[in-house]
């Protein structure tokens, strides 16, 4: 999952909460690999090679994310875009920093 890319994550909206974190992303379903390509706006654009039917992407982005971090899969929800591109995911039991830190050694 690496590349020569850098992510501006300082533009990222990160919610702290008691529990965990919450922040945007931007979905594409159907692309050729599931990897995190930038950002949208205050938003991370994850590409998914999942089809957006039947909850198959909102596993995947679940999955791809849990993975990425070395998180159990039951750390990650989604809290808010169930059917659009545009999502908010909650991470629990990291923090900004842990997130931020984990985040930038992947990419």
């Amino acid at each position: 999952m690496k590349t020569s890319r850098t992510l501006n994550v300082g533009e990222l909206d990160i919610k702290e909460l008691p529990d965990g974190i919450a922040f945007k992303v931007r979905v594409q379903p159907r692309s050729s690999k599931n990897a995190i390509t930038g950002m949208m706006g205050d938003s991370l654009k994850i590409n998914l090679t999942s089809p957006p039917v039947d909850g198959e992407a909102n596993a995947a982005c679940l999955a791809f994310l849990a993975t990425y971090m070395g998180l159990p899969k039951s750390t990650v929800s989604i809290i808010g875009g169930h059917k659009n591109r545009a999502k908010i995911i909650k991470i629990t039991g990291v923090d900004k920093n842990i997130f931020l830190n984990k985040l930038s050694a992947g990419i």
